[in-house]
C-alpha cells in the first residue's frame, strides 16, 4: 500500500490548506505572542516558528527561550481546534543560510540533520516538518537542496514504516518564484517529495534595500514604476507552474507585516514616490517592518490618508512623511479568491500574531468558504 493510500496517514489527508505561521518573537520586542491567543478554529494548519541549525552538530535544536512554548504549542492549539495540524519550521529569514549549505552538501551531515528533526518534532508533539532555508542561492546548493528534500522523504516514510506512526506533513517555505536569482529549483523532486510547498509572496520590497522610492512590498501583479515592473505574487505563481510544480501542491502566502518608508514629499504618495528609507517611528522596527495591528493603530492615530491599489492589489497609507506598504481585507481576500481561482491547494499567512485580534485571519477564511 503506498503512503496515499493510508486511510491513518496525516499527509494523505490533506484535501486543503488554510494556514499561518506563528512567530512569538514578534517582529519588535514589544509584539511577542502567545500561542493562546491564535485562533486556531480558523486554520487547518499551524507552523511553529522557528526551530534552529547548529551550524557545528549539524542537529535541529529549539533555543532555549522557546523550549517550553514550543513543547506545548500542539496541545495549546488544538484546546480550540483539535483538528489542526501542527508543524516545527526550521530556518526562516534571519537564520544562517551558510549552516544549511553546508548542512546539505553531504550526506552524513543530511542524515544528522534530518533525523534530530524527526526525533524533535515527534517529542514535542507536532504533526509535520517545515523546511524554511531561504534560500539556497546557486546551482551546487538547489541541488543540495532537492537531495535534502528527498531524503526526508524517504526518512519521514521509513520513520511511519517503523513506528505506525501518523507520516508526517512534509512541507517547504520558498522563493515567491521557482527561479532564484539565476538558479531553478528542482521542481520534479520538490513535487516528488513534498505534501505542498508555502510560496513566500511577498516581501518582495524594503526600505533598506530599495530605500528611495516606495513600491508594492507585495503586490498580486506588477507595478509600472520607473525602475521596470515590479515583482508579484502572480508572476512567480506562474513560473512555479510552468516548471512542474501541481497547482495542488502549492500554498500562496500573504504577510500581515508591512513596510515603512520616509518620504521626500507629503504630496507625492502614491508607489513610485521619491523616498529616503526607512521610516522612523515607535511601531516600526529597525529595518521598516511594522505589523499589520499596529498599521491600524497609525491610521487611527494619525488620521492617515488609506488606498487599495486593486490592480496591484495591495495597500498602502501615509501620514506627513511616513508611508507604508501593506495587506488589507481588500487585499488579504483577493487573494485567496485568487488561489481559489487557480485550483491551489490554499494559503498561508505569516504571521498570525501581526493581525489585529482576527479581522484578517477571519476574512481569509470566510474568502476561502464563499
Amino acid at each position: 500500500m503506498s503512503r496515499h493510500d493510508d486511510p491513518f496517514d496525516t499527509a494523505a489527508a490533506t484535501s486543503e490548506v488554510k494556514a499561518s505561521y506563528w512567530y512569538p518573537d514578534g517582529e519588535t520586542k514589544d509584539s511577542a505572542t502567545s500561542a493562546q491567543t491564535i485562533p486556531a478554529e480558523l486554520f487547518t494548519h499551524l507552523f511553529c516558528a522557528f526551530a534552529d541549525l547548529d551550524a557545528e552538530t549539524n542537529k535541529v535544536f529549539i533555543p532555549l527561550a522557546h523550549q517550553v512554548i514550543f513543547s506545548t504549542f500542539t496541545d495549546t492549539v488544538m484546546e480550540r481546534n483539535d483538528q489542526v495540524k501542527t508543524l516545527l519550521s526550521v530556518g526562516g529569514r534571519k537564520a544562517n543560510s551558510h549552516a544549511f549549505a553546508s548542512m546539505a552538501s553531504k550526506r552524513p551531515t543530511r542524515k544528522k540533520f534530518i533525523d534530530s528533526w524527526i526525533a524533535i518534532a515527534r517529542s514535542n508533539g507536532f504533526h509535520g516538518l517545515d523546511l524554511a532555508w531561504e534560500y539556497p542561492k546557486n546551482e551546487t546548493e538547489m541541488t543540495a537542496f532537492g537531495e535534502l528534500v528527498k531524503e526526508l522523504r524517504a526518512e519521514v516514510d521509513a520513520e511511519h514504516r517503523r513506528t505506525s506512526k501518523p507520516t508526517l506533513l512534509l512541507t517547504a517555505a520558498v522563493y515567491y518564484s521557482s527561479v532564484y536569482k539565476t538558479c531553478t529549483y528542482p521542481v520534479k523532486v520538490m513535487k516528488d517529495s513534498l505534501d505542498w510547498v508555502n510560496i513566500i509572496a511577498y516581501d518582495f520590497y524594503d526600505p533598506e534595500s530599495y530605500p528611495n522610492f516606495t513600491v508594492p512590498t507585495a503586490g498580486l501583479h506588477s507595478f509600472a514604476s520607473n525602475e521596470g515592473p515590479t515583482l508579484s505574487g502572480d508572476q512567480g505563481l506562474r513560473k512555479w507552474i510552468e516548471d512542474g510544480l501541481p497547482k495542488k501542491k502549492a500554498v500562496f502566502g500573504f504577510s500581515y507585516v508591512g513596510w515603512a518608508w520616509t518620504l521626500l514629499n507629503d504630496k507625492n504618495t502614491g508607489y513610485d514616490a521619491p523616498a529616503n528609507g526607512v521610516a522612523k517611528h515607535d511601531d516600526v522596527a529597525d529595518d521598516g517592518s511594522i505589523n499589520y495591528d499596529k498599521i491600524k493603530k497609525f491610521i487611527a492615530q494619525e488620521k492617515a490618508a488609506t488606498v487599495y491599489d486593486s490592480d496591484v492589489v495591495g495597500n498602502y497609507c501615509s501620514s506627513e512623511l511616513i508611508w507604508i506598504g501593506y495587506d488589507d481585507t481588500k487585499s488579504v481576500v483577493a487573494k485567496v479568491r485568487y488561489a481559489k481561482k487557480n485550483c491551489l491547494l490554499g494559503y498561508f499567512a505569516w504571521n498570525v500574531g501581526a493581525d489585529d485580534h482576527t479581522v484578517l485571519s477571519s476574512e481569509a477564511s470566510k474568502a476561502w468558504a464563499l
